[in-house]
């Protein structure tokens, strides 16, 4: 999503509140996680955790919605890169864990947190820009950063066991053209946003093109869950 600190390629800008109440349909057009092999370079990211609330759940995990505040730094000065805070009216940023919307040392880094947890990262280049660096976020190549996380929220992902049976109405396992159809439109609802009546067809059809990999006209369980964080 938007506003997060991009891979190696920048995404659209920040993701408005109002598109977070689309987040579970229009993920449906998410390309399949990309962090396999995440757990054997976990220790290459360094991990000071600065506060932990008293009460720490739920922890996020792969595929979890997160909302966080992220302040971006190279390692080899100390300048600031990145600030979340100065974007999109200092509004927290909104993506999905473990699925490569942020660089995979983020993705890493903020597994197993929780509401109000405060953490400072430092990623290896391998984990984050590597030898090509960003020039357009001014990261040079082969730069170790920093990061000083803040984490507000964790939210059920779109790829949820909720989110499935929300839009299955018939519970049969299977997502219909129509189920979706009026999945879309009760979202549109309420987000309350106005929109050409050819987004709604738009939307739809990309979601069957992406995700209907058999092509027999419905989105089955194992299909949309690409995430496999839960058992449909």
């Amino acid at each position: 999503p938007a506003g997060t600190v991009p891979r190696r390629r920048p995404r659209r800008s920040e993701m408005g509140r109002g598109l977070v109440l689309l987040l579970l349909a229009l993920a449906l057009l998410a390309a399949p996680a990309r962090a396999e092999g995440v757990a054997a370079v976990a220790e290459e990211v360094k991990i000071e955790v600065l506060h932990l609330p008293e009460s720490c759940s739920p922890k996020s995990k792969k595929g979890d919605l997160l909302n966080a505040h992220y302040d971006g730094f190279l390692a080899s000065d100390g300048s600031k890169f990145y600030c979340s805070r100065t974007q999109n009216e200092g509004h927290p940023k909104w993506f999905v864990l473990g699925v490569g919307q942020v660089i995979k040392g983020l993705d890493i880094a903020m597994m197993n947190m929780c509401p109000g947890e405060k953490r400072k990262v430092i990623i290896p280049p391998s984990l984050a820009y590597g030898q090509q660096g960003y020039a357009q976020g001014k990261i040079p190549p082969n730069a170790t950063l920093i990061f000083e996380i803040e984490l507000y929220a964790v939210n059920k992902g779109p790829r949820s066991v909720e989110a499935f049976n929300q839009i299955d109405k018939d519970s049969d396992k299977k997502l219909s053209e129509l189920e979706i159809s009026q999945y879309l439109k009760e979202e549109f609802a309420r987000d309350g946003k106005k929109r050409h009546p050819s987004v709604h067809d738009e939307i739809l059809a990309d979601i069957f093109k992406k995700n209907d990999h058999d092509g027999d006209g419905f989105i089955s369980a194992k299909e949309y869950n690409v995430y496999q964080h839960d058992e449909l």
